[in-house]
């Protein structure tokens, strides 16, 4: 074999060889770059998700002033606060986001709609732990909750009035303004 050829051979063979431990460990440095920023927002999730149940417990706190709640609906009330206190995301604990890529369509939207049933099922929850408390109020309570607790709407982007397409609407009758 000519000097030239052999030493082409050997110089590719050395440059594969560095290529492929760069390959190696660009892929580990990216793994670790997208292991930290998973670390990252699940701190972000946490912080927030302690934010949320302490304005939620503040919010309450005011809510059960307000009311005069008796001792004899002391029940009714810790049932309510039970019922709708804030719950994590559905997917938190689920499927990691590099997870989705890994199924197909139609594995996502069954995904999807399991997500979407399990909201459901906590939105019932909290509907009916909110009817069952409300029941158990005097009408003049009644009126405290209906004007203070906004049956939980003001949580669900329902501010005002109705959402629609991002646009806010404030229904049927509502001035142009």
């Amino acid at each position: 074999m000519k000097p030239f050829v052999k030493r082409s051979l050997i110089v590719a063979a050395i440059l594969a060889g560095i290529a492929g431990v760069s390959a190696t460990a660009i892929a580990q440095g990216m793994g670790q770059h997208h292991s930290m920023d998973q670390q990252k927002h699940s701190q972000h999730m946490g912080q927030r998700m302690e934010q949320m149940q302490k304005r939620h417990a503040e919010h309450q706190a005011q809510l059960k002033s307000a009311l005069k709640i008796t001792a004899s609906q002391e029940a009714a009330w810790n049932a309510y606060v039970a019922g709708t206190a804030p719950n994590p995301p559905a997917n938190a604990p689920g499927m990691a986001r590099e997870d989705w890529s890994q199924l197909t369509t139609p594995q996502r939207l069954d995904r999807m709609q399991a997500l979407r049933a399990e909201r459901d099922a906590a939105m019932a929850k909290r509907i009916e732990a909110v009817k069952t408390f409300y029941a158990a109020l005097t009408p003049e309570q009644q009126k405290v909750f209906d004007t203070q607790a906004h049956g939980g709407m003001h949580r669900a982007g329902m501010k005002g009035g109705h959402r629609m397409g991002g646009m806010g609407c404030d229904g049927p009758g509502a001035k142009a303004g």
